[in-house]
């Protein structure tokens, strides 16, 4: 059997496992878009239905060896897009934006509802006549505020409290591509953290068309940029460290300072090939090369797993090499 090829250097090498998870014969996965790890060490893949798919649950949930475990979600099997897991109360949450039906959904674990927030009429630039909103992806600060990034809508930042309730309203673009890159505005806020390694807590937006990382106040003050990415699609934490999917076929790790610590599994980003070789069949995937990372999360033991945009679906887990 041949080797598995190993991406990275120094503290940070992986062993790349492409296809990873046994996926019984009755699903079939769309666009792979959202993954999380829950402290139980379960895996949970929120993906895109594909139309020869016998399921239409969205969200696929595997241990950690890779074996199935459960399914759940087929509300969600157009427009299943953002997945955090949030820890309140020693309960674990999940929040998943969909970006079809336009509402982001605060769930259990097995996908019992809690509530939902759709369009953000209270919102000052949403009120009166509707403008498009899309929401993309859902950050929690430590007071249980939540941050919805309109990444497929207008680009703004939406906050509510805990509750649900509406407060403010940040970010968006502007009325040309140069007035979208002055500070404070945003070109597709893809996705959205809490940072909390500082002694304040901030927001980190991956500012996606921008291609770069924009911070902010809990309050949507805008504090600075930090690059090195290339279409930055969300963040995972872990000991300080930062796991980005950059769409643009790499993930990307920053340390503490968020400086680029190492680009892993960097593949073809010529526009024309980029674009459409996520639709083709996996013989057209290369061993240890990324195609359009959208989601990625570290586990306890320091593996990331990486899920990818693309039309027939790829989950690939990146053991972490001693």
């Amino acid at each position: 059997m041949p080797s598995l090829p190993i991406v990275g250097t120094g503290d940070h090498r992986y062993e790349v496992i492409h296809n990873w998870g046994e996926l019984p014969e009755r699903y079939r996965y769309g666009n792979c878009h959202g993954v999380c790890v829950d402290l139980q060490g379960l895996v949970y893949i929120h993906q895109t239905v594909h139309e020869t798919s016998e399921s239409d649950d969205a969200t696929i949930v595997f241990d950690a060896d890779g074996k199935f475990v459960k399914s759940w979600g087929p509300e969600f099997k157009a427009g299943a897009h953002g997945l955090h897991l949030n820890v309140e109360n020693g309960t674990e949450y999940l929040y998943l934006a969909d970006h079809v039906r336009n509402i982001v959904v605060k769930t259990t674990l097995d996908g019992e509802e809690v509530y939902a927030l759709g369009y953000p009429k209270q919102s000052e630039p949403y009120a009166g006549e509707p403008i498009k909103y899309r929401p993309t992806n859902v950050a929690v600060a430590p007071d249980g505020d939540l941050y919805i990034a309109d990444g497929y809508g207008s680009s703004y930042i939406i906050q509510y409290d805990a509750t649900g309730n509406y407060i403010r309203t940040f970010g968006g673009a502007g009325a040309s591509e140069a007035e979208s890159a002055e500070p404070g505005r945003l070109l597709c806020p893809h996705g959205i953290w809490c940072d909390t390694r500082g002694e304040t807590p901030i927001l980190l937006v991956a500012d996606r068309k921008n291609r770069r990382i924009q911070r902010f106040s809990l309050q949507g003050e805008h504090l600075g940029f930090d690059y090195g990415v290339n279409l930055p699609c969300h963040f995972h934490e872990r000991n300080g460290e930062l796991v980005i999917p950059d769409l643009a076929a790499r993930v990307t790790l920053l340390d503490s300072n968020n400086e680029v610590i190492v680009h892993l599994g960097e593949g073809h980003t010529d526009e024309a090939d980029w674009r459409s070789r996520r639709e083709k069949s996996r013989d057209h995937f290369e061993s240890g090369k990324f195609v359009c990372p959208h989601g990625a999360c570290f586990d306890a033991a320091g593996n990331i797993f990486v899920v990818e945009w693309v039309e027939i679906g790829r989950v690939t887990k990146l053991r972490k090499v001693d």
